[in-house]
């Protein structure tokens, strides 16, 4: 198999590029990595050393980022489903969308928990105080931009899409999304009811006591 993808399934940047990889049925071949098995991480060291994940790996040549990789898939390896579309006004706006997701709901989301991984006596509780804000604020941005829409640029699911899956899925799990901001909720729910971030969310369900804030009993 030609694709092969360096992944943990409870990461969620991995589960972003998983999403995209499930809605075309885009084959590919499984390294995890886990403990058991250490050769793939080593690996993955070796052809890339800064050890981020997800990786993916075509008859040799690399593709970091999962933004990369999912725009790497549509220009290499289409399906019926294009996650960035060919007018280059719209695929902008699809490309903006993805980096808020990034920047706005995933990096202050991963604050809050990598804060809690740190000794005691090294944590930031102002910069928790500051990533929750950031998480309000956006919340409230992506509440007024979701009214009238499906998806997040427009009607069609896009890449930008494939990462609000698993960044607002963990976001709401480590500062609760507030029920006034409806359209965010309402979005979330259909983003857990789509075929192929559902997969990403059940492949991952074993992985969930990982979680260092402690997985909440829904979703």
């Amino acid at each position: 198999m030609s694709l092969k993808l360096y992944a943990h399934p409870f990461s969620s940047y991995c589960q972003k590029v998983l999403t995209a990889l499930y809605e075309n049925g885009t084959p590919f071949e499984w390294k995890l990595l886990t403990p058991e098995q250490p050769e793939n991480y080593q690996h993955l060291s070796e052809v890339w050393p800064l050890k981020k994940f997800p990786l993916l790996e075509d008859e040799g040549k690399v593709v970091t980022e999962a933004s990369t990789i999912i725009e790497y898939l549509q220009l290499n390896y289409p399906g019926p489903v294009k996650l960035l579309p060919d007018d280059p006004r719209k695929a902008l706006e699809v490309r903006n969308m993805d980096r808020f997701f990034d920047n706005y709901i995933s990096t202050p989301q991963q604050r809050c928990v990598y804060n809690v991984l740190r000794p005691e006596d090294k944590r930031d509780a102002l910069g928790v105080e500051e990533a929750k804000a950031m998480l309000e604020t956006s919340y409230a941005w992506l509440d007024k931009h979701m009214e009238g829409r499906t998806w997040a640029a427009g009607e069609a699911f896009s890449m930008a899409d494939c990462g609000a899956g698993p960044f607002l899925f963990y976001a709401d799990w480590t500062h609760r999304i507030d029920p006034k901001f409806a359209n965010v909720i309402a979005y979330r729910n259909r983003l857990m009811a789509r075929p192929s971030f559902k997969r990403a969310v059940d492949e991952a369900r074993p992985y969930r006591h990982f979680f260092p804030l402690g997985a909440p009993d829904r979703d």
